[in-house]
């Protein structure tokens, strides 16, 4: 199994001064289930060398077991520090594509041209591609085979408009994911806001929130298996 990590470059949460990154438990969950399964796993950003964490994500209060053994587990955070670039990662090295979220992809992995297009190579090869809570941002320029949004008439989910709204970004962010997937044709659903939810559509799995990152981890290994 060989599988691409696609995380963001972008650190800045728009005009607030504050940073962002990746949420460190959507990267951390999904990087160990998959992991202690035997995958060969890549990390890329969209320009390679340090991936930016959400501070957020390394607060005490966002701690799970799989963060914590990211804190001391000096190969990973080797590998986060030293991304490949994105633009050098081809669809036919690997089995499946996972991007983790976090504020940042709304802001690079949105609109990236590289990332885009490797999406659009993935789906054509009908390779899983899976995305948590603010990652599906990344599907929002992409289209299917038939040059329609990918998204369209498939069932998805990602962080939802209420739990943008508690977390008191609505005004900050780009662009909400759940009004972009339901624009894009998306079948959207979602459950009450934090609680662990996944979809599976076909190879495609989007997961609502950081408390769904197993839940997509898993569905991604099914599809794998």
């Amino acid at each position: 199994m060989k599988i691409l990590f696609v995380l963001t470059s972008h650190d800045k949460l728009g005009d607030t001064g504050k940073k962002t990154g990746f949420w460190v438990e959507e990267f951390a969950n999904p990087y160990y289930t998959l992991l202690d399964k035997g995958a060969d796993i890549t990390i890329a950003t969209p320009k390679g060398g340090a991936a930016p964490i959400d501070p957020n994500s390394d607060a005490p209060d966002a701690a799970t077991e799989d963060t914590e053994r990211f804190k001391n587990d000096t190969e990973a955070k080797e590998k986060i520090a030293n991304t490949k670039i994105l633009a050098n990662m081809n669809a036919n090295d690997f089995d499946a594509v996972f991007y983790p979220g976090g504020h940042g992809p709304l802001w690079d992995l949105a609109d990236d041209d590289k990332s885009i297009n490797l999406i659009e190579n993935f789906n054509k090869q009908a390779k899983p591609i899976a995305f948590v809570c603010h990652a599906p941002a990344a599907l929002k320029g992409v289209k299917n085979t038939s040059g329609e949004p990918l998204v369209k008439n498939k069932n998805v989910t990602g962080f939802t408009n209420s739990e943008e709204n508690a977390v008191g970004l609505t005004n900050v962010v780009p662009f909400l994911v759940e009004d972009m997937l339901s624009k894009n044709g998306g079948i959207y659903t979602k459950k009450e806001d934090w609680q662990p939810y996944a979809i599976k559509d076909g190879n495609l799995i989007t997961g609502q929130n950081p408390a769904s990152s197993q839940l997509v981890a898993e569905k991604l290994l099914e599809s794998l298996n």
